[in-house]
């Protein structure tokens, strides 16, 4: 079969790309040899943000466009992202009041007309912020967004699939050349397949990619490992702290899953993507960082879980791992059919990334591509704000509970009720898996979400892992094997 676009790799860059190739009238092909955002797409900081620190180093267009990508992400996906205040204390800074008060007001200086509310100092009256801190309540607050970086890279494949992508997960590329004007591709799942176009959406293995297809590319890429760890909730509330360290790093306190904090990231840089494993001296970096600040304190006893990333990052000659650019960079080759890499790129700009990769390949392919997904939903999306979807949610559907309510209503938004739409009691959930998941969202993932093993559904289309008990991923595993 051919296809106008083969896209290697299902992190959310690809499934980005799919989506906005589709929209505009592409037949593509995408797939990944594990489950989608099942590596660096699953493993960030969770943020939708314009990134304050890298104003430090002038990336200022960068800033500028992540921050309105991410007004239109808010609107675009009001369930899987949410507003989020952060609280930047002023204790054991290394950088002056002023640079900070100034790196702030540029930062809402670039965001242009946003829905969220503007930076300010701390007053006495903040209370819950400073509370848990230790001493110092100086600071600043400011706002960015959270997200559900798995389901988001879901959402876009799910668009993509409903205008006639085909996903094609668990599937490998073992080969791919150029027959003159066509790619032809050995994969996985026995098929040999051809398109017009290539994308090499491979994430940290972008380089390997490349060098399997023996072309000629004058960009390198730089793999720099993020980890997080997960603690006991260090402090109330739906805020999260943003905690400069004695080595200008800074790191993250972000509420999680109700029970927890994420604590992240590092910048490490690394040879291979397989080295995304959290270390111990990680571990207990990250827990020094939040010790600083809280009263509360972590040792590398306390955590319950860990995650780590391999950023692709385009090599910009910085001498230092969190200096490179978080910037994305497109290489567009034309030597026969096209084969467009896409080297670094963040969460946040993943659309637009996407918007430029079809405006350089789209005419190669006979298309003039069109901006398709600025203004708009993602599945699920149509929602009249989350706070007003989710009383309709428990109205209708009182038996799931408080919990489980959020949490799907969250997941879903506006599909939830396709999922649920013959089901009127608690029976009529199917058996109970365990940490309120039941047969019927367990095998909706799989209908309609590609996932295939237990690890796909408690870990990366919801973070029920962290609550399930023993036993529980074999019946999940029995659930998705199940007529």
């Amino acid at each position: 079969m051919t296809y106008d676009l083969l896209i290697v790799g299902g992190g959310i860059n690809g499934c980005a790309i799919a989506r906005e190739a589709s929209l505009n009238g592409l037949k593509a092909l995408l797939v990944e040899k594990d489950d989608l955002a099942s590596h660096t797409s699953s493993a960030s900081t969770k943020l939708i943000h314009g990134g304050l620190r890298y104003l430090e180093t002038y990336e200022f267009r960068l800033v500028r466009e992540a921050l309105h990508e991410r007004e239109r992400l808010l609107l675009a996906a009001p369930h899987l992202i949410r507003p989020m205040t952060f609280v930047l204390p002023h204790a054991h800074s290394v950088r002056p009041w002023w640079m900070v008060r100034l790196g702030l007001h540029l930062y809402d200086l670039l965001s242009g007309k946003s829905s969220l509310p503007r930076s300010r100092s701390l007053r006495r009256q903040d209370t819950a912020f400073t509370d848990p801190l230790k001493a110092d309540h100086s600071g600043f607050v400011y706002s960015d967004a959270w997200v559900d970086d798995a389901r988001l890279t879901l959402a876009n494949a799910v668009d993509a699939a409903a205008h006639d992508a085909e996903i094609a997960t668990r599937t490998e590329l073992l080969s791919a050349r150029r027959e003159g004007e066509i790619w032809r591709a050995e994969l996985s799942d026995g098929r040999t397949v051809e398109a017009r176009g290539l994308v090499n959406a491979a994430g940290p293995w972008v380089r390997t990619l490349l060098n399997s297809l023996d072309v000629t590319s004058n960009s390198q890429v730089r793999l720099v490992k993020g980890s997080h760890i997960v603690v006991p909730r260090l402090f109330e509330g739906d805020h999260a702290y943003i905690l400069q360290q004695p080595d200008r790093r800074i790191v993250f306190a972000i509420p999680y899953e109700g029970e927890f904090t994420e604590i992240g990231t590092t910048d490490i840089a690394v040879d291979r993507p397989e080295d995304a494993v959290c270390s111990d001296e990680e571990r207990q970096y990250l827990c020094d960082a939040v010790n600083r600040y809280f009263s509360r304190q972590v040792t590398p006893a306390d955590i319950v879980w860990d995650w780590s990333g391999v950023r692709p990052l385009h090599d910009d000659g910085a001498t230092e791992a969190q200096s490179v650019t978080r910037d994305y960079f497109l290489e567009l080759d034309t030597d026969g059919a096209p084969l467009l890499s896409v080297f670094g790129g963040k969460i946040t700009t993943a659309r637009a990334l996407a918007e430029e990769a079809l405006e350089e390949i789209g005419p190669l392919l006979g298309i003039e591509p069109r901006p398709k997904t600025r203004a708009r939903v993602f599945p699920g999306g149509a929602i009249a704000g989350f706070d007003h979807y989710l009383a309709q949610v428990r109205a209708r559907w009182p038996f799931l509970g408080d919990v489980r309510s959020r949490r799907m209503a969250h997941a879903y938004g506006a599909s939830l009720g396709e999922m649920l739409r013959d089901v009127h009691d608690e029976a009529g959930m199917g058996a109970d898996l365990g940490a309120g998941l039941t047969e019927i969202e367990a095998r909706w993932m799989r209908d309609h979400e590609w996932a295939r093993a237990a690890e796909d559904v408690l870990w990366r289309r919801s973070k029920l892992g962290l609550h399930a008990a023993d036993g529980m991923a074999a019946r999940v595993d029995a659930a998705l094997s199940a007529a």
